[in-house]
C-alpha cells in the first residue's frame, strides 16, 4: 500500500494567516491520520520579498499548533541546481525553449488577442526558433496546441480545461530563478509527494502543472482543492473579517488545540461534533469529510471553541500558559499549587487565557496593591453596607475554619442574625475582595484568599470608603 506523502509549502514573504494554517493542518491530519510523512518547504523563490523573519515566525506558529514535520523544512533558494536539471531535461526532449521576447512585446500579444476577442496569452513566437541561451532570455514549456488536460480532484470532480486556454508558460526567468509552477512540481516529484491539499485559488495552476508532471513521465498526485475561508460578507477573508496571524491569536490567549478544533471544522465535518481534540482530529480525519462548499469564519465561533477547550483542559496543562499572561499583564505570577487552586475557579468564565489572566489579577496582587474604583466603593460600601462588614470581620476572625463549607455556613448565620439579606452584603464584600463587581463564586473566592488577605482587604475597603 502506497504510503501518503502530503507537504506544506508556506512563502516566507509573510506571517502564517488563517488560510494557510488550515491547509497546513489538513495536510498534517492527512498523514498523521494515515501513518504517513509530512513535509515542510518553504518557497522562498522571491528574494526580495522573502525573510528570515517570516520564516522563524512561520516555523513558531507552526510548532505552537502543534504541527511536527517529518521532513525539512526545506528552501526552494537551496535547491536551483535541482531545478536546472529538471529544465535541461524538458529542453533536451524538445519540450522547453529560449524565448527572446520582451515583456513589452509579451504584453503586445495579449493586447491583440484581447481585441480579438481571445483569452491573453503568449502567442509562441519564439517556439520553433530553437534559439539558444542569451542575454534577457526566459525558458518557456511547450504546452500542447490541442486536446485538453485533464485530472481528477477530491472536492472538484473530473476537471478538464482545454489546451488553447493555456499558453507557453515560463519555466525559469530572465535572472535564472525558476518560476512557481515549474519548482512546485520539481519538489513534489523528488519529495515523493503523493497528495495535495490547497486552496481553490490554486487550481487555475494546476493544469499547468499536470503538463509538467507528464512531460517528466511521472504519476499524478492525488489534488484536493479545498474552497476558500469566506469572511462574513461572502467575500475572501482578509484582515477587515477579523482574521489575523496564527501568532495574533496566540497572543490574544486562544489555545493551539481550540485554534486546530476550529480551523479543522472550517471545511471538514464529521458528524455534529463541534469540540475534538487533536487526538480526535487525527483519529477522525478523512478526506471523504471535506467540505465541497465555501466556509464562513465567525470570530465569534471561534471564541467559544476557545472557551470550550479551556474549560475541558486540565490545570496543570493551563498553569504555565496562565503564567505567561500574568507575566505579560506584569502581574505577580504565585507559586503553581496556589494556580492550581485558582484556575478552576476561572475555567467556567474566561473565554481566552487573556481573559483569565484579567479574572486572575484580584487573586495574584498583594491585597495593598489592589486597585480600587471609588465610584464602586462609595456605591457599594454605603455606611449602613459598612456598618454590617464591621460587625462581620470579628466573625470571619474568629472562624475556626475558613474554608468555603464553614464561611457559607457561618456568613449564612450572621446574616440571619442580623435579619438582612445575602445580596445586600454579597457586592460590597466582592468589590471589597476583587475591586470588581464580578468574580468567581464569592465562599470559594474567600477560602483561596485565605484568612488573612480576606480580613486585611475588607478593612482596607473599609478604611477608603471612609475617606
Amino acid at each position: 500500500m502506497q504510503t501518503v506523502v502530503t507537504r506544506f509549502p508556506p512563502s516566507p514573504t509573510g506571517y502564517l494567516h488563517i488560510g494557510g494554517a488550515r491547509t497546513a493542518l489538513f495536510n498534517w491530519l492527512l498523514a498523521r491520520s494515515t501513518g504517513g510523512r509530512f513535509v515542510l518547504r518553504m518557497e522562498d523563490t522571491d528574494v526580495e520579498r522573502s525573510s528570515r523573519e517570516m520564516t522563524d515566525s512561520i516555523l513558531e506558529a507552526m510548532h505552537w499548533l502543534g504541527l511536527d514535520w517529518d521532513e525539512g523544512p526545506y528552501y526552494q533558494s537551496q535547491r536551483f541546481d535541482l531545478y536546472q536539471r529538471f529544465i535541461d531535461e524538458l529542453l533536451d526532449n524538445s519540450m522547453a525553449y529560449y524565448c527572446s521576447c520582451t515583456p513589452e512585446e509579451v504584453e503586445q500579444m495579449r493586447e491583440e488577442a484581447r481585441k480579438k476577442g481571445e483569452k491573453p496569452k503568449y502567442n509562441g513566437r519564439c517556439r520553433e526558433r530553437n534559439l539558444g541561451p542569451g542575454p534577457e532570455r526566459v525558458i518557456r514549456f511547450k504546452s500542447p496546441l490541442e486536446g485538453e488536460t485533464a485530472f481528477k480532484d477530491v472536492l472538484k470532480g473530473d476537471v478538464a480545461v482545454d489546451n488553447r486556454e493555456l499558453d507557453d508558460f515560463v519555466l525559469r526567468r530572465t535572472d535564472g530563478a525558476p518560476t512557481y509552477n515549474l519548482a512546485v512540481v520539481v519538489d513534489d516529484v523528488d519529495m515523493g509527494i503523493t497528495h495535495i491539499l490547497r486552496g481553490d485559488d490554486h487550481l487555475s495552476n494546476t493544469p499547468k502543472q499536470v503538463l509538467l508532471y507528464r512531460a517528466l513521465g511521472v504519476d499524478l498526485p492525488v489534488f484536493g482543492h479545498v474552497p476558500m475561508i469566506m469572511g462574513p460578507d461572502k467575500k475572501r477573508l482578509s484582515k477587515r473579517h477579523g482574521a489575523m496571524s496564527v501568532l495574533e491569536y496566540r497572543r490574544q490567549g486562544f489555545l493551539p488545540e481550540a485554534m486546530s478544533n476550529y480551523l479543522a471544522r472550517l471545511g471538514w465535518s464529521y458528524g455534529d461534533q463541534e469540540i475534538f481534540s487533536q487526538d480526535e482530529l487525527r483519529e477522525k480525519f478523512s478526506l471523504h469529510n471535506l467540505s465541497k462548499s465555501a466556509c464562513v469564519f465567525d470570530p465569534d465561533k471561534l471564541l467559544w471553541v476557545n472557551s470550550q477547550h479551556i474549560k475541558s483542559a486540565s490545570a496543570q496543562d493551563l498553569a504555565p500558559v496562565l503564567q505567561e499572561f500574568l507575566a505579560a499583564s506584569d502581574l505577580p505570577s504565585p507559586e503553581q499549587d496556589y494556580l492550581l487552586q485558582l484556575i478552576p475557579l476561572l475555567q467556567p468564565r474566561a473565554k481566552t487565557m487573556q481573559e483569565m489572566a484579567e479574572w486572575a489579577a484580584p487573586f495574584v496582587r498583594a491585597d495593598g496593591d489592589l486597585p480600587y474604583d471609588p465610584e464602586l466603593l462609595h456605591k457599594f460600601l454605603t455606611p449602613e453596607a459598612a456598618s454590617y462588614l464591621e460587625r462581620l470581620l470579628p466573625v470571619l476572625r474568629e472562624l475556626p475554619r475558613f474554608d468555603q463549607k464553614s464561611l457559607e455556613s457561618r456568613i449564612g448565620s450572621f446574616l440571619e442574625e442580623q435579619e438582612i439579606r445575602f445580596k445586600r452584603l454579597a457586592q460590597p464584600i466582592r468589590v471589597a475582595l476583587t475591586g470588581s463587581k464580578a468574580s468567581p463564586g464569592l465562599f470559594e473566592s474567600m477560602e483561596l484568599l485565605g484568612r488573612e488577605s480576606v480580613l486585611a482587604r475588607l478593612e482596607r475597603a473599609l478604611q477608603l470608603a471612609e475617606a
